[in-house]
């Protein structure tokens, strides 16, 4: 099978490209989140003074009776507009980076995550396109940053250490499951990142309610533990089906290639290990008893199983899953 210099050239260009913007859209989201909150309190102040009757500056009689002028928009914080044109980088970013993916698949003619570099570009582009579309439906644009950094990390140990030039299939993944149980696992693994860094700041905000002296700097400018529960408990419901799906067509493959549904390889064992603490997780959810704090940390150590999956199992053991890491 021949490969196509070019494309693969175009593909590693628009990688990088997309890791620089994403790069611009953390500073963007780090600007708005250490001003934004103090507009947002500023605001709030105001409105709050006008409600028990306390003087406040004039403003146009449209304004005041809760009338837009025609013609003429909401005025916006300068940290709201920087955090917008933050999510508009990211929303470039994105596309670059799917612009990458499609380049690379195009270049060698295959499903393109046979590899590490491939399997963590496309995982990447997973937890950014599940990040957009959360910003839309929850209040946290300004955490993008705590996103944005694993995903920077992990393209940049893609793009640099675990590197791999544009190249034909080894045998071993030469199957049709490769697209199947392969994309199933990175669409898992893309969406499960978000739960894990939601449940984290949780525990940031809980801790900070709990007793106001902690983080006293950061606390309040996350969101309220409410929110952040919610945003970890819905990604995480729509992530573990996925990976259960995942599982079991690897068990599939491996009945087919290796003659036997299950044998206790290191990435199977620890595949089982977090999808144990993920149906937990789940579990302890829809018990009233385990909800908050506790739950979080279930999600935190099931994020760790996954990514000592992705990096230990993958580079360190030996296994018949050694031929991952590239």
């Amino acid at each position: 099978m021949m490969v196509n210099e070019n494309l693969a050239r175009f593909a590693d260009w628009t990688y990088g490209a997309a890791v620089l913007i994403y790069v611009f859209a953390m500073g963007f989201a780090l600007i708005e989140q250490a001003f934004g909150a103090k507009a947002k309190a500023k605001a709030a102040a105001v409105r709050e003074l006008a409600t028990v009757g306390a003087p406040v500056l004039a403003e146009p009689l449209a304004v005041n009776a809760g009338v837009q002028p025609i013609g003429r928009r909401p005025e916006r914080n300068r940290a709201e507009r920087v955090g917008r044109m933050g999510a508009a980088l990211l929303v470039l970013g994105a596309l670059l980076h799917l612009t990458s993916i499609v380049l690379r698949g195009l270049a060698v003619q295959r499903a393109p995550w046979g590899n590490m570099h491939e399997y963590m570009t496309a995982v990447s582009f997973v937890a950014v396109v599940t990040w957009i579309v959360l910003i839309r439906k929850f209040p946290i644009r300004h955490l993008s940053a705590f996103v944005l950094l694993p995903i920077v990390i992990l393209m940049f140990l893609g793009g640099t250490v675990l590197y791999s030039d544009a190249a034909p299939l080894q045998p071993a993944l030469r199957s049709y499951w490769l697209v199947v149980h392969v994309a199933a696992a990175i669409i898992a693994s893309g969406l499960f990142l978000v739960p894990g860094v939601a449940s984290i700041l949780y525990l940031i905000r809980n801790r900070y309610d709990y007793d106001q002296a902690k983080f006293v700097r950061f606390g309040p400018r996350l969101p309220e533990s409410d929110v952040l529960d919610r945003v970890a408990y819905r990604t995480t419901i729509i992530a573990f089906p996925i990976f259960t799906f995942g599982v079991i067509c690897g068990g599939i493959w491996a009945e087919a290639a290796w003659g036997r549904f299950w044998g206790w390889d290191p990435k199977e064992t620890v595949a089982f290990v977090a999808w144990v603490i993920y149906a937990a997780y789940l579990h302890s959810r829809a018990t009233a008893g385990w909800r908050g704090g506790k739950a979080a940390w279930i999600n935190i150590l099931g994020f760790s199983a996954t990514v000592f999956n992705l990096f230990f199992v993958n580079l360190v053991t030996v296994g018949l899953h050694s031929y991952a890491n590239g």
